[in-house]
C-alpha cells in the first residue's frame, strides 16, 4: 500500500525524462533492490517504507507489506525557497506529515565541504490534489550529464540537514532514514520511511545481477538465522 492514495504516471499524464543509459540502470538497480527486501522482510521487525531515487527520474515505492511502484516524476517548477522552474520531481505519493526541508550532500573527502547534491522535500505536488514531493538537485559544474544536472535552489529551507555521501566518485550516494523534524520525516507513516538516493552508480554487467543477488541473499540469510538463534 502507499501512504493514502496511489496515483501512477499513465493515470495523471505526467511526462517522464529518461536516457537511454538510465532505464538499463533502473531496471537492474530495482532487480536489486526488490529482491533484497523481499529476503530481507523474512526477518524484518515491524512496517517500514524504502523510496529510492536517482537524478534520471527513475524512483520506487516498497514497504515491508509487499507494496511495490514507480513513483511519477517529471520536470517542474520548484515552489520551494528559489526553487528552479525546472527541477526533475518526485511525487510521493501523499505522505501524511511530511516535514519539508533540504537535504544537503556533499562530496566525501578533501577538507572542504563541496555540495554534489540537494534533495528537497516539498509539502506540496504537481499532481492534482496530491501533498508531497521529492526534488532532486545536482551540480553540473562538471558537465551535464543527468536530468537533475541542473545546479542547485537559489536559497534553502531554513530545516536543513548536512550528510556526506559514500562511495568513491562514480559511484555513490546516501542512504537516509529521517528522524522526527528532519526534512523528508513523514510524522504519519506507520513505520520509518528511508530514502535510497543514488547520485552516481553505474549499471552493472548483466552477467554479473546473479552473483549479486545470490550473495545478498546469503547476508539477509544469515542476518536471520544470528536472529532467531540469539
Amino acid at each position: 500500500m502507499s501512504f493514502i492514495l496511489i496515483r501512477n504516471s499513465a493515470e495523471t499524464g505526467v511526462s517522464s525524462h529518461k536516457k537511454e543509459g538510465s532505464v538499463k540502470h533502473f531496471r537492474l538497480t530495482v532487480l536489486i533492490a526488490i529482491a533484497l527486501l523481499a529476503s530481507a522482510s523474512l526477518c524484518a521487525q515491524g512496517f517500514s517504507i524504502t523510496i529510492t531515487v536517482d537524478e534520471n527520474c527513475n524512483g520506487r515505492f516498497t514497504n515491508t507489506a509487499g507494496f511495490n511502484s514507480a513513483l511519477p516524476c517529471g520536470i517542474h517548477a520548484d515552489p520551494g525557497p528559489g526553487g528552479r522552474p525546472n527541477a526533475l520531481t518526485y511525487d510521493l505519493l501523499n505522505p501524511p506529515g511530511l516535514v519539508a526541508g533540504d537535504l544537503i550532500l556533499v562530496e566525501p573527502g578533501g577538507t572542504a565541504a563541496v555540495t554534489s547534491d540537494i534533495i528537497r522535500f516539498n509539502a506540496s505536488s504537481f499532481v492534482q490534489g496530491g501533498t508531497g514531493s521529492l526534488v532532486f538537485y545536482s551540480d553540473n559544474a562538471d558537465g551535464v550529464d543527468a536530468t537533475a544536472d541542473i545546479g542547485f535552489p537559489l536559497a534553502l529551507y531554513t530545516n536543513t540537514l548536512t550528510v556526506t555521501e559514500v562511495g568513491a566518485e562514480g559511484a555513490n550516494g546516501f542512504t537516509y532514514t529521517p528522524t522526527a523534524g528532519q526534512p523528508g520525516f513523514v510524522a504519519g507513516a506507520a513505520g520509518p520511511v528511508t530514502y535510497v538516493i543514488i547520485s552516481d552508480s553505474p549499471a552493472p554487467e548483466p552477467a554479473s545481477i546473479g552473483l549479486m543477488l545470490a550473495g545478498l541473499g546469503v547476508l539477509v540469510s544469515r542476518r536471520c538465522l544470528r536472529k532467531k538463534s540469539a
